[in-house]
């Protein structure tokens, strides 16, 4: 039965590799071929591999025309944010932390110092000018309440309360 049987390797069939606009669309079948008589006939046979069948035609990718026309390369620069301009207020925060320390507000405040230098090493802008904010303002509010205290402690020194 299997005379006149011929292996035959089969064109590639499917759109180019480089086309993904065409890989999930099936090729058209094919229609159907005149009858042939056995004894003219040389039957095709695939492996098992193939996923397609034999009556699909080699279609030519639509999309290959309209690639030759589109040539303009274009590049793309991934420009990530200076980071070096977020402020971190650190040796401020040192400095009240170690001299200045009202009511804990420079420990708060260096706290927060960290934190900004911990988001600048992860490119986190937007975390890292919110926590820079804050540190500010702890420095600030540390720095201006333990001056505010000195001054009175010198005042109150100098002009005792029995005075009065």
């Amino acid at each position: 039965p299997f005379e006149r049987v011929a292996w035959t390797p089969r064109p590639p069939q499917g759109p180019p590799q480089d086309c993904f606009a065409c890989i999930a669309k099936p090729p058209a079948l094919r229609q159907a071929s005149p009858v042939l008589s056995p004894s003219s006939a040389v039957y095709l046979m695939e492996s098992k591999s193939c996923k397609g069948d034999s009556l699909r035609p080699a279609v030519p990718c639509k999309h290959s025309m309209e690639k030759k026309t589109m040539t303009n390369p274009t590049t793309v620069i991934e420009i990530y944010p200076d980071t070096t301009e977020v402020n971190d207020y650190y040796l401020w925060s040192i400095f009240n932390f170690v001299y200045l320390n009202f009511c804990c507000l420079g420990f708060i405040a260096l706290a927060y110092s960290l934190k900004v230098r911990d988001k600048k090493l992860l490119n986190d802008l937007n975390g890292a000018v919110e926590d820079a904010k804050t540190a500010r303002l702890f420095n600030i509010t540390s720095s201006a309440l333990a001056t505010f205290c000195i001054i009175l402690i010198f005042i109150f020194l100098r002009y005792p309360l029995t005075d009065y």
